[in-house]
């Protein structure tokens, strides 16, 4: 059987088949999520014993359990299969209890996270803060004077943070002639990039006329944004930092990487691929307060304050308060307001972490569409379900 031919037998349809212009869709978004680095320029972040052997966590026996869903009882063999999930790791108490994976992926291969990206990214940010290089109520414009005349110029490091800034743009992913089409051009990840780079872009886009801190208002450029500030404190590339001072301490042991324009920015809203278990050491690390492996890698001020603050007023004037009614936003992590915190990611990405039960839940998916609301309302009742199950 040629290599070809296996491809084809395996996924549905040909490598040659999936390009620029189609892999965040159906069906070659169920390869093309764990093979980002062939099509958009990657920059490697390698873990800290990357080859270092892992077994997998038999998870089968659970898979037959029933669950209670928004949209009925399932078995959870049934529900991850129709829910679109490539991958499941689950910890207990530190320890990796369960592992399961789709046909289509094996395990220990690494998949994009996007926009718990965000989350990562924001730990960064929590130690340069730690060591007095960053501060969250500077004004964005004393890191970036570039960002003069556009919607940043009188944010603050808080505002990027907490997605408060008063940012006149949409998420429209399914439009590639709006203006967030055009952000994914420049961030290589659309046909037709390669002109306009991703801090140039950023630096062209307008306030609304509501002030900075009023709304919670979900825009992935803010995050891009502060992957450059964070760059441009520190003097190294937000690859270097993640390596120093995340991937290593925690003890990762799978590939990484992060997309990059064509200036080599990293896409630090979105563009992080790991494995389902690296991505379960960040969730166990900021359960335990910022410490892995004891060694302490973030503050537990920072860790204390992403869980317990962030505005409730703006959550609740946001599209995102019937998702959790009592929820925050704080430093690019969302506060469920029932003790569980959580990273999300569009096409079906989870970080879930249950403090009381300690566990946490990583699953990772290649869903059809971007959003798809019954879908998280499922898998919010899912993770709450198996936290309490294991």
């Amino acid at each position: 059987m040629t290599g070809k031919t296996a491809f084809s037998e395996r996924y549905g349809f040909g490598r040659d088949q999936v390009t620029l212009a189609n892999w965040r869709t159906a069906p070659f978004s169920r390869w093309a999520f764990q093979n980002v680095g062939e099509l958009v320029p990657s920059a490697p972040v390698m873990g800290a014993t990357v080859g270092a052997v892992e077994e997998a966590r038999d998870l089968s026996g659970l898979l037959s359990e029933r669950v209670a869903l928004p949209s009925g009882q399932t078995r959870i063999g049934d529900f991850l299969e129709r829910s679109y999930a490539d991958a499941l790791a689950v910890m207990k108490g530190g320890t990796f209890i369960g592992d399961w994976v789709a046909p289509t992926m094996q395990f220990g291969e690494k998949h994009i996270a996007f926009s718990i990206s965000k989350s990562m990214v924001a730990i960064i940010a929590g130690i340069l803060q730690d060591e007095g290089l960053l501060h969250p109520d500077a004004p964005v414009i004393d890191y970036l004077p570039e960002t003069a005349g556009s919607a940043y110029a009188d944010a603050t490091v808080r505002h990027v943070l907490d997605m408060t800034v008063s940012l006149d743009i949409e998420e429209a992913y399914l439009d590639p002639d709006s203006a967030f089409g055009r952000y994914r051009r420049a961030m290589l990840w659309n046909p037709g990039g390669g002109g306009e780079g991703l801090f140039e872009f950023l630096c062209t886009l307008k306030r609304l006329p509501t002030p900075h801190g009023e709304v919670f208002r979900y825009r992935s450029p803010n995050t891009d944004l502060l992957g450059i500030l964070l760059e441009r404190v520190s003097g190294r590339r937000i690859a270097d930092l993640m390596r120093e001072r995340l991937w290593a301490p925690l003890g990762t042991t799978g590939e990484i990487a992060i997309t990059v324009d064509r200036e080599g920015t990293s896409r630090a809203s979105a563009g992080i691929s790991l494995t389902p278990r690296d991505l379960a050491r960040v969730g166990e690390m900021m359960r335990n307060g910022g410490i892995a492996n004891g060694r302490r890698i973030v503050s537990q001020g920072w860790v204390s304050d992403t869980l317990n603050n962030g505005s409730h007023e703006a959550w609740q004037r946001s599209d995102f308060a019937p998702l959790f009614p009592k929820g925050r936003y704080r430093n690019k992590w969302y506060q469920t307001g029932e003790g569980s915190f959580c990273g999300i990611g569009i096409h079906g990405q989870w970080l879930f972490v249950d403090p009381e039960n300690e566990v946490v839940v990583v699953r990772m998916s290649c869903q059809p569409e971007p959003l798809m609301e019954a879908l998280d309302y499922d898998n919010l009742a899912f993770m709450k379900a198996l936290a309490k199950m294991v």
